[in-house]
């Protein structure tokens, strides 16, 4: 799972062999978040992360759709 985007202390990641919807996984200070990157980034999943820092991820994420979105063709076609 390679990180792709290191931004504000999350780790945006995602795994080569992943479902859709197409998504990636953020991880600050031992939370997780999991953010899909299709039409309009979204929080699909929080876990150990607390609402401020969920919405910090999912505007690291928007800032990167795009990259992500390629990224995302790259690994699963």
């Amino acid at each position: 799972m390679p990180t792709l985007i290191r931004q504000d202390g999350f780790d945006v990641r995602m795994y080569f062999d992943d479902h859709d919807p197409p998504h990636v996984h953020v991880f600050k200070a031992g939370g997780q978040a999991k953010i899909a990157i299709d039409a309009s980034p979204s929080l699909i999943l929080v876990q150990g992360m607390n609402s401020k820092e969920a919405k910090a991820a999912l505007q690291v994420v928007t800032q990167h759709q795009t990259h992500l979105l390629e990224k995302w063709q790259e690994y699963h076609g």
